[in-house]
């Protein structure tokens, strides 16, 4: 029997919501696997291929691979002042919106937003320390996902890394030993938010450094902004309690503060440098500056963020609505979903910050692993497989979403 024609086939498909060329892109590899009957599935993985919404049962609030921090924003289709000033009519500067409730936030004399935390480390680096020595403490040359590390980072910035004390102690006479061998231009402080040292350890602080001489860079990535925590009802969290945040370092005595928009500040993926206006200012001339600005949409999706914690409200910020749900509220949810076992479970952070900590949540359990079938529903839901069960915590749920989850849960089992 003759195959279908190729636009017979794809026009067979109109009712799925791809655009013609991928669906005739489906019908031509269903007939050249010499399988006409496959087109559908064909078309079902290309739409599956595509970036789009995915109910996060993991647990992890903060997971990368689902895009890390959830958003509350989306963007108006219409024009914004993003390079124009309202005031005077005349050309305006994209660093003017969101940076300055950065300042706000932080204390800092200026900001300055650039596309990640990576890009605002090598940014500093290449703008204040290009051919200059820059001491870095051994135990903080970590590696960030991707592959990506510190050192190499230094090296594409043209700074010249000086290591300094050993893995797990540092203290500031190795700095200091380091400035009057080296001359060197900068102190980088790595804050290890992706993995912890414990044991016999010793580092120096910001505060202490602070007597050295040289500007000191502290790159804290997770991005905490304020110890306060003023946006919480109940204030700072326990499994907060050790991390630094930006407002404080600046404090303590850092020149500048580079950290992430889309880890503990909930907010869009980019980075931030704040500080001081005078190494703000060199930084924003800088020729890579041009390469690694952000775009509207996450400009605006970061002064929201922002707005937000001026009006001290957290429930706005999905990242910190997750964090402060009562358990109990979450074990509510779990019983009147109607499917599975309603089980206590952990969450975490994620997202290369706070490791090791975990807090108390509720969620499903199903026997076996149903991953599969979860992945595969009309949205699909991530749930996490352990003890060959399938673990779905509702921290991470939106309470809209429970009625899909539910539904893929029945239709899994």
């Amino acid at each position: 029997m003759r195959p279908p024609s190729v636009d017979a086939l794809s026009k067979s498909l109109s009712d799925i919501d791809l655009p013609s060329p991928l669906l005739v892109e489906a019908a031509r590899i269903a007939i050249g696997n010499d399988d006409p009957d496959s087109a559908r599935d064909e078309a079902v993985k290309l739409k599956r291929q595509l970036l789009g919404p995915v109910i996060n049962a993991t647990g992890v609030l903060l997971h990368t691979n689902l895009g890390r921090a959830q958003l509350a924003y989306q963007q108006a289709s219409q024009a914004t002042n993003l390079e124009f000033d309202l005031t005077t009519g005349n050309r305006g500067s994209r660093n003017d919106h969101a940076a300055n409730l950065i300042c706000k936030l932080s204390g800092a004399e200026a900001a300055l937003i650039v596309n990640n935390c990576s890009a605002a480390v090598i940014l500093v680096l290449a703008a204040l320390a290009r051919d200059r020595p820059v001491a870095v403490s051994r135990g903080e040359l970590v590696e960030i996902g991707g592959g990506f590390r510190v050192p190499d980072v230094m090296t594409e910035s043209g700074a010249q890394l000086i290591e300094v004390g050993t893995t797990n102690r540092t203290r500031v006479a190795d700095y200091q030993a380091a400035h009057r061998l080296h001359d060197t231009a900068l102190l980088l402080k790595v804050h290890p938010s992706n993995y912890k040292i414990s044991g016999f350890t010793e580092e120096a602080s910001v505060e202490a450094l602070s007597s050295v001489g040289p500007p000191i860079i502290a790159d804290l990535g997770s991005g905490f902004i304020d110890e306060a925590c003023h946006w919480l009802r109940d204030g700072r969290p326990s499994w907060l309690r050790d991390e630094p945040a930006v407002k404080q370092t600046l404090q303590a005595g850092a020149a500048l503060v580079t950290f992430s928009c889309d880890k503990l500040f909930g907010g869009p993926q980019a980075g931030v440098i704040a500080g001081r206006k005078d190494l703000i200012e060199t930084c924003a001339k800088h020729p890579l500056m041009r390469a690694v600005r952000p775009g509207a949409l996450v400009l605006n999706a970061l002064q929201e963020t922002a707005l937000a914690y001026l009006r001290r409200d957290g429930d706005a910020i999905p990242f910190w609505r997750m964090a402060q749900t009562p358990v109990a509220e979450l074990e509510t949810r779990a019983q009147s979903l109607g499917v599975g076992n309603p089980i206590s479970t952990m969450s975490m952070t994620g997202g290369g910050s706070l490791p090791g900590e975990e807090f108390p949540s509720a969620g499903i359990e199903i026997e076996g692993d149903v991953s599969k079938e979860l992945r595969n529903a009309q949205v699909p839901v991530i749930a996490r497989v352990r003890d060959q069960s399938t673990i779905l915590d509702l921290r991470t749920v939106h309470p809209d979403d429970d009625a899909a989850v539910a539904k893929a849960i029945a239709s899994a089992i």
